[in-house]
């Protein structure tokens, strides 16, 4: 599966919809083949994110929307919530030290 995908990334003309079904066919693959003990989970995910960096760089998927960081090396601020108006738990306090 991988090995298709790969190759509608990069040698035969192939519609846009479709190199994304099919990456994400291998993507599935890979999941799956994690789940079982073939790949190790790791291996899965490392596989996963070269062919969905190809993908990307083709214009077959779109990139993650400007501002939102996730994942190893996010260095945008994380948003912060409103504070809800009750005391800090003092037990709670207690424990974190």
């Amino acid at each position: 599966m991988i090995v298709k995908a790969r190759r509608s990334l990069t040698e035969a003309p192939v519609a846009e919809s479709e190199r994304y079904a099919i990456a994400l066919e291998a993507v599935r693959a890979l999941d799956r083949a994690a789940s079982k003990g073939v790949l190790h989970r790791n291996n899965a995910a490392r596989r996963k994110g070269r062919l969905t960096r190809q993908l990307v760089k083709l214009g077959g998927m779109p990139a993650k929307a400007p501002g939102k960081a996730s994942g190893r090396g996010a260095t945008a601020a994380a948003p912060t919530s409103k504070p809800s108006g009750k005391a800090p738990d003092k037990k709670a306090a207690a424990k974190k030290k």
